[in-house]
């Protein structure tokens, strides 16, 4: 019977391979966390900080450094960091030199709701604490603060935030009721009276052409409250 020695060469060599993949495998386990990395992913704005990512981790697990690999479980420590508040999603990984790097990204406000219960109002529509570590710059959110009302005002600032012109200029928004919402500027002493949130690209449209007018004229500083609430239209009062 002849022999097929290049089954028997093709049959060592996967044994071999299969042999330092397990070695290589066991030495991996046995390693421990050499270090801890917290990485904030996008805005620099830090509304939670390294030092309170590391002491949520230890009330939870105790030092994570020289804790071994093997008995990390990834996924628990992300939902640990996403119980706080300010996280919006966390990634948690273990680097071959033993580094565990957690990426971890903040939820966003674009509104500051003042009133018995002060809080932000994140990009998401949701209800979000104030920050002990930084205070955003965002427009306030004043009047009869409703789940209604805030949904419109969500609405609203959406679209703000989309317009360059709007983003940078409107530093408040006033709940005079459901339906009724007033905006305040920047630069500018008048009240801008919106109504609802219908028709959001039409009334901000003719309110851009008006203002950009009465800059060039030199009469916004003639008007105490300027009004969308109309059809396709632009009423001033003037001071």
């Amino acid at each position: 019977m002849r022999i097929d020695w290049n089954y028997i060469k093709l049959g060592v060599l996967l044994f071999v391979i299969t042999g330092l993949y397990a070695f290589s495998n066991h030495r991996s386990s046995r390693k421990n966390v050499k270090e801890v990395h917290i990485e904030f992913i996008g805005d620099n704005n830090l509304y939670i900080t390294e030092g309170m990512v590391n002491k949520l981790l230890i009330q939870k697990f105790g030092p994570l450094v020289n804790v071994p690999k093997e008995k990390l479980v990834l996924n628990t420590i992300e939902k640990v960091i996403e119980t706080n508040e300010m996280v919006k999603s966390a990634q948690v990984y273990l680097a071959v030199n033993g580094e565990l790097t957690s990426k971890i990204t903040q939820r966003k406000p674009i509104g500051r709701i003042e009133g018995d219960l002060k809080c932000y109002l994140d990009d998401q529509g949701k209800r979000m604490p104030l920050s002990v570590s930084h205070s955003a710059r965002v427009p306030l959110i004043t009047g009869k603060v409703t789940g209604k009302s805030i949904e419109d005002v969500y609405k609203t600032l959406q679209y703000i935030n989309k317009d360059d012109f709007l983003r940078k200029n409107v530093i408040g928004i006033h709940i005079v009721d459901v339906g009724h919402y007033q905006l305040r500027f920047r630069m500018e002493q008048f009240v801008v009276n919106l109504g609802d949130i219908v028709n959001l690209d039409v009334k901000f449209n003719n309110f851009k052409a008006f203002y950009s007018k009465a800059d060039k004229d030199g009469t916004l500083g003639e008007y105490n409250v300027v009004s969308l609430e109309f059809n396709n239209q632009v009423v001033c009062t003037k001071i």
